[in-house]
Formats: structure tokens, C-alpha cells, sequence
């Protein structure tokens, strides 16, 4: 039987059968990808991405398709992780801006919904690469607009979309010759497909037999707060004793309150009712700071500092009804704070509603109540794994530390609350990984306060770019001058194969120790030491005057003892420092300047 519209429950339904299509098959789309390293990620990054859209699509359930895939566009966007899980929200949110408004979906509307979804990834990406989730998500669109025109069957545009997406992902290894040397497809496209092949199957065989598959989130199980899913571990700060904190009277902090909520916007007719967001912030700001007001649409997101938080849902309740209300006590916050602080001497984590208590807002000299603080002219994030990096960083200057890595990519929301957390005029991110960047780049989009994202792809540029920020300087040169700075660094590291594999001619075997020279693997090798001498010596072909080796936690100090030592006779005029850098899965990271 032929279906020739979707509602939103229906598209709801498509979406649930994506994401759990795609949650089975996670482990097998992080298998494809193409360095055989512990730590590859996109199937988990998508994974993630698609489980923050399916949970606030069950939390706004529509019958109008245009609400639905609104609902799932916006958890996506605001749970993006990673370069994939970044492309795959901005696919959606595409898909959801042609059919806004639109209460059924017939096949001319889903396939211009898919190509501007499409149109809006691209964009997204500043150097598109064929041969990604980009291409096969490009090419099910531009045949689903053609075969629209043969058919009204919304069952039938999704099984030639489904179609043509794998037949695009089979033809990726043609597009990326490293994909064909290593004998995979793209993991992104994977992910694409796995998520296509839910729709279709959400179209015929559940929809044909009445009985709709159940889909579990894994957060259900689970809530995010008590399993340990990638990027929401706190920001790492180090107490010291006597610290900022304990100079810092509680009843110093003016705007106690802080507000977190959601205005699910009044409808005038279609459409939402008017709202002036500048007077609203305005009359915020009489009695409170750290504003943050995201409209979208039907929506309002809603963050403040207040005195008076009766007076803040006062102020909102004439927009509309208001959702998912958390107030803090901060000044409880803060007691509880210096009580673990007496406690405790080494590391501990801070929530990032109390994380501008700890991000160098607080001056030297004991504060009196009632004083208002002023931001600082600038601040630092930065994203980093393994606490002695974390540490490096905090004594460079960089304000907050998001924990992250390969394997935990911070969200967007996880920026874009670090952002409104940070007392400071101008910001400066540093994700320190590539596949971190385009989250942050969404986060900065996405806040309205000064921004600047220094694309670093590494841990060593990132501590280049810090150590290059000089605070007399202005937010233009800064970011040259780290930028530049980052872009002088040769980075390396060492890790574990975790399959047998052949790379631009270098025989890679499971559990061997391979070299990683920025992201060309150099060297294969069953001993940790010659892996590591062959990748140094491939980094200092072009010279340089100082190494910094960054220990992780599985590194052998007789190991590095003994790598210091063929530093030293092998190029005695290079200087050489080590650091415990504590990160897992890579025993040693270099950097060569």
C-alpha cells in the first residue's frame, strides 16, 4: 500500500528507526575508520549526535512534520560531536528550514528537504572532500529531486534514496585513494546509510505490519550524569591551596541565582507570537548577568544569573509556557565548593554553572559583598585529555579545560556552556583536535558573545597557540599570532594498531606500535622505542631546535629514559623536555618546533 504524505508522527517514527539502526551498527562504522588507531570515533560521535535529537523530538511530539523534524534538528545541533556528528545536525537542520511550516510532507517536499539539507553541510564546511558523508548525502539528494517526478510514493523516494546514498558510499573509495588503500568506504557515509536504511524500514516493513519497532536510548538506561559519555565530564581545574576561591566571600556572589529554561512560544494563528529579544534582555539585565537567549522558532532558550528569579519566569510567562526549569543556588554552590577545597588539595571538577567562579574573574585581594565584578578582556578554552595536560594548560593561562580527546568530543552544547560561563570580553577556543572543530565553530556561531576559534588539530599547537597569546595585544593579532604559532608545530604520536592493514606503503600488523607524523602514519614497529626513534627522526627532517615529549599513562619510564638518551646522541644541539601529559590510549605525544 502506497504513501503518498508523512506526518510528524510519522517522520518521528522514521527517525527513531534511523537512530537505533545506526546504534547497532555504531561499533562497525568506527571500525571503517581508515587509521587503524584504538580510538576511532565517528560511529560514536553519530551515535551520540542522533541520540540528543531523538531525545528532544520525544520531548516535543508533533503531528505536523515541519514541528517534528524541528524538535529533531535542534537536539542534533545542540549535541553535535565531532566533524561527522557536526555535518550530520546541519543535514537535518537543513532538512527541517525547507519543511517549517509544512503539516504533511508529500515526495517533492522530502526530496527539496534532503537537497537543502545538503546545500546547508556544504556550507558548513569551509574545505568540502569528496568521497565523505558529504558526497553520499549529495548524491541520494540530487536523485531523490530527480525521481520525485516519477513517483508519489514516499516508501518508494526512500528506498531509491537509501539505494543511491549506498551505491555513493561504495564509490568512496574511488573519490579518497585512502580509502581505497585501506580497503574501506567512508564511516560517515556508513552512518548515513545505516540511518536511511531505518527511515526506509520505518516506511514498509514496520509501518506495513502495524507493529513499530521499539527504540531504547541509551541514556534511558542511564542518565548522561551517572554513565560516562564522551564530552561531559566537567571542566579540570587545579585547587591550589589558599586558592582564588578562598579568598572570594560568598556573599560576594551578587547574582546567586542561576537560571536555566525554555518559553515554548504562544502561537498567534501559525505562527509564534511576536518577541522582542532585545527589551528582553534589557529588562534581564536590571537584575542580572550571564545572559544567554537562543530563539529558534516555537522556542526560547533561556540562561541568567538573577537576584530575583521570581521576577525572571514572571517576566517570560507573557511569551509563553515555560519548560524544563533549573534554578542553582550559587552561593550553596560555592559553600559546598570551599568545604571540598579543605578537603581536598589535588584535582577536582566544577560544574560549568559555577565555572566562571573558577575562570580568573576573581582578583587577587579579598573581595567585599555586594562588589560587581567586571569580565576580563580576554579568555581561554581549551580541549584536552589526560590531567597532567590539563594542568600544562591551566599554568599557560588557558581559564577553563573541557576534557576531550578522540574519543571524547565535546558537544556544542558543552562549548556553547563553557562560552556563557566565562567572565571575559573575547573568548579564544582551542579544540586541539580536528574533529573537534567544527563543533566549535557551531558553539561560537551559536552564542552571541565574542568568539574566535583557533583551529588547532593537535595537543602540541595547542600549547604553541597559548604560549603565543600575549593579553597587551589586540583579539586580531592574537589570533594571527596563534594561528601562525600552531601552524610551525610538527605534531606526533605513538599508538597501538588495532588492525592489520596496509597505508601508503607502510605493512601495519594488530598490536604493533605505529607512528603517526601529523596524519601520515610513518612507521609500524613491535618495539615502542623504535617507534618512536623512526617517527622523531621522520619529524626533525626539516630540523628544529626543541621536542617536547608528552608521556601518557601506559608510557614506560625506562622507555622515555631511554628515548631521551637517543635524543641526545642522535641531535645534541636539540633541546629536549618531558611532560607527563597522563593520556590514555597514546604512551607518547611529540611535538617538534
Amino acid at each position: 500500500m502506497s504513501k503518498r504524505f508523512i506526518n510528524g508522527s510519522d517522520f518521528a517514527a522514521m527517525a527513531l528507526l534511523g537512530a537505533e539502526y545506526l546504534q547497532r551498527n555504531a561499533e562497525h562504522v568506527n571500525a571503517l575508520n581508515v587509521f587503524p588507531v584504538p580510538d576511532g570515533d565517528t560511529g560514536t560521535n553519530m551515535n551520540l549526535t542522533m541520540t540528543s535529537g531523538i531525545r528532544e523530538l520525544r520531548s516535543k511530539p508533533s503531528a505536523q512534520v515541519g514541528k517534528a523534524a524541528e524538535a529533531l534538528s535542534k537536539g542534533l545541533l545542540m549535541g553535535a560531536r565531532g566533524n561527522s556528528g557536526v555535518i550530520l545536525s546541519q543535514l537535518f537542520r537543513g532538512f527541517s528550514k525547507s519543511l517549517s511550516g509544512v503539516e504533511e510532507a508529500g515526495v517533492l517536499q522530502l526530496a527539496n528537504a534532503l537537497q537543502h539539507g545538503v546545500d546547508m553541510a556544504y556550507k558548513a564546511v569551509v574545505k568540502p572532500v569528496e568521497g565523505t558523508i558529504l558526497t553520499v548525502a549529495r548524491e541520494a539528494a540530487k536523485h531523490a529531486v530527480q525521481y520525485a517526478r516519477r513517483t508519489n510514493d514516499v516508501a518508494d523516494l526512500m528506498r531509491e534514496v537509501h539505494a543511491k546514498a549506498y551505491e555513493a558510499l561504495q564509490r568512496t573509495p574511488d573519490m579518497l585513494p585512502v580509502l581505497k588503500q585501506v580497503g574501506v568506504v567512508d564511516s560517515g557515509g556508513q552512518g548515513l546509510v545505516f540511518i536511511y536504511e531505518g527511515f526506509v524500514h520505518s516506511l514498509t516493513v514496520a509501518a506495513g505490519s502495524g507493529e513499530q519497532e521499539a527504540y531504547t536510548l541509551p541514556s534511558e538506561a542511564a542518565p548522561p550524569e551517572e554513565v560516562a559519555v564522551p564530552g561531559s565530564v566537567p571542566s579540570l581545574r587545579k585547587l591550589e591551596p589558599s586558592s582564588a576561591q578562598a579568598r572570594l566571600s560568598t556573599d560576594a556572589i551578587e547574582f546567586l541565582y542561576d537560571m536555566e529554561f525554555f518559553i515554548n512560544r504562544k502561537l498567534v494563528g501559525n505562527r509564534a507570537a511576536l518577541f522582542d529579544e532585545s527589551a528582553y534582555k534589557r529588562a534581564l539585565e536590571k537584575d542580572g548577568d550571564s545572559i544567554l537567549v537562543i530563539t529558534d522558532d516555537d522556542i526560547i532558550k533561556v540562561h541568567v544569573h538573577s537576584r530575583k528569579p521570581g521576577d525572571v519566569l514572571n517576566l517570560s510567562l507573557p511569551y509563553g509556557e515555560l519548560t524544563d526549569i533549573h534554578i542553582l543556588n550559587m552561593r550553596e554552590q560555592h559553600r559546598e565548593l570551599l568545604e571540598q577545597e579543605q578537603e581536598t588539595a589535588g584535582y577536582t571538577t566544577a560544574s560549568l554553572a559555577s565555572a566562571e567562579l573558577l575562570a580568573g574573574q576573581v582578583p587577587d585581594a579579598a573581595v567585599a559583598p555586594g562588589q560587581v565584578y567586571e569580565r576580563a578582556p580576554y579568555g581561554i578554552i581549551a580541549v584536552a585529555l589526560g590531567e597532567g595536560i590539563a594542568d600544562i594548560f591551566l599554568e599557560n593561562d588557558v581559564d577553563t579545560v573541557l576534557s576531550g580527546g578522540q574519543t571524547m568530543n565535546p558537544s556544542t552544547e558543552d562549548f556553547v556552556k563553557a562560552i556563557e560561563a566565562l567572565s571575559a570580553e573575547h573568548i579564544y577556543l582551542l579544540p586541539n583536535n580536528g574533529n573537534i572543530i567544527l563543533a566549535a565553530e557551531q558553539a561560537a556561531e551559536l552564542s552571541e558573545r565574542s568568539v574566535t576559534v583557533i583551529p588547532t588539530r593537535t595537543i602540541p599547537q595547542g600549547l604553541a597557540a597559548v604560549l603565543a597569546f600575549k593579553e597587551d595585544e589586540s583579539t586580531e593579532r592574537n589570533a594571527d599570532w596563534m594561528k601562525n604559532a600552531a601552524e610551525q608545530v610538527v605534531s606526533g604520536q605513538v599508538t597501538k594498531a588495532v588492525r592489520d592493514t596496509t597505508i601508503e606503503g607502510v605493512a601495519i600488523r594488530e598490536g604493533e606500535y605505529i607512528g603517526i607524523k601529523e596524519k601520515t602514519i610513518v612507521v609500524s614497529n613491535a618495539d615502542v622505542l623504535g617507534a618512536c626513534q623512526s617517527l622523531l627522526a621522520s619529524m626533525l627532517e626539516e630540523g628544529g631546535d626543541l621536542v617536547t615529549v608528552l608521556t601518557g599513562e601506559d608510557a614506560d619510564p625506562s622507555v622515555t629514559a631511554a628515548l631521551c638518551e637517543w635524543i641526545a646522541e642522535q641531535y645534541p644541539e636539540l633541546e629536549t623536555e618531558v611532560q607527563e601529559g597522563g593520556q590514555p590510549l597514546y604512551p607518547y605525544l611529540f611535538a617538534v618546533e
